[in-house]
């Protein structure tokens, strides 16, 4: 269980991955590339005193991750990189963007997903569906209540309230020193026995969860190509992706990146 210390060392990792956030709610516009988007935020993360934990990441069957955030756009859910097209971003985009960065040795890590100057209902309708499975998902998240409780809030929202599809095989995470940690979290309850083998393990007060719905207009399943990071929906349909970062308490969850939810949909 992280100290008290810990707390406020992991609490200011997040203050800063919101930070980031608010500077790109500004910084965002038509005609960007991604690769013009990373090094704004790299310079931005430089400027806070913090480091990338995206850039060179490793797991097995990939190469390094070469971008400072994930850039994803449009059909591609999440893992975007700046390098994965060269053609600027334009009006109508839904450009999902996940911060992760180190911080006097703890980790903060959160998305969220901008509609680039105008967009449609469907593409609207994607951002509210967004944001409030996320804030419905975090009030679920109560201290020895199980983890599937999540997954029942945010999918009653997504799949039966709004009409929208959560994709399959993608969750949340703990989190602290490392970025990834037990326990996953799914986004769904599980539909076979085995499926998700922690559904029901508690919340417990100090625990560390990025909790992140991502959400297409049309399908649940999602493709890559091999060894490349970035994962797309199945079908080409356009996806958003919001992630917070939430400490578990005796009184309930805290949500350390809240302060994502004042951002602007709209930017550009």
């Amino acid at each position: 269980m992280p100290s008290a210390a810990d707390i406020d060392i992991a609490t200011a990792a997040a203050a800063c991955v919101c930070k980031t956030h608010e500077a790109l709610a500004g910084f965002l516009r038509a005609g960007q590339t991604l690769a013009e988007i990373d090094a704004f935020v790299a310079n931005t993360l430089k400027s806070l005193d913090c480091k990338s934990c995206f850039l060179g990441y490793r797991t097995r069957g990939h190469p390094p991750f070469p971008s400072h955030s994930c850039l994803s756009v449009n059909a591609c859910v999440v893992h975007g990189t700046h390098d994965m097209h060269a053609r600027p971003i334009v009006e109508g985009d839904l450009v999902s963007i996940d911060i992760g960065v180190r911080h006097n040795g703890w980790i903060g890590d959160a998305a969220w997903t901008y509609l680039i100057k105008s967009g449609d209902d469907v593409a609207h309708a994607l951002l509210r569906c967004g944001r409030e499975s996320l804030r419905k998902g975090v009030a679920a998240m109560q201290p020895g209540r199980p983890l599937i409780d999540w997954a029942r809030a945010v999918q009653t929202h997504v799949e039966r309230d709004s009409g929208f599809f959560l994709v399959r095989g993608l969750g949340g995470h703990g989190y602290g020193r490392t970025l990834h940690a037990e326990p996953f979290v799914s986004n769904v309850v599980p539909s076979y026995p085995g499926e998700w083998s922690e559904a029901w393990k508690t919340f417990r007060p100090g625990m560390l969860i990025a909790v992140e719905p991502m959400i297409a207009v049309s399908t649940t399943e999602i493709i890559s190509d091999g060894a490349a990071w970035p994962i797309y929906t199945a079908d080409g349909s356009r996806s958003v992706h919001y992630e917070a970062d939430v400490l578990i308490t005796e009184g309930g969850p805290v949500n350390l990146t809240q302060a994502l939810f004042a951002l602007p949909d709209l930017v550009g």
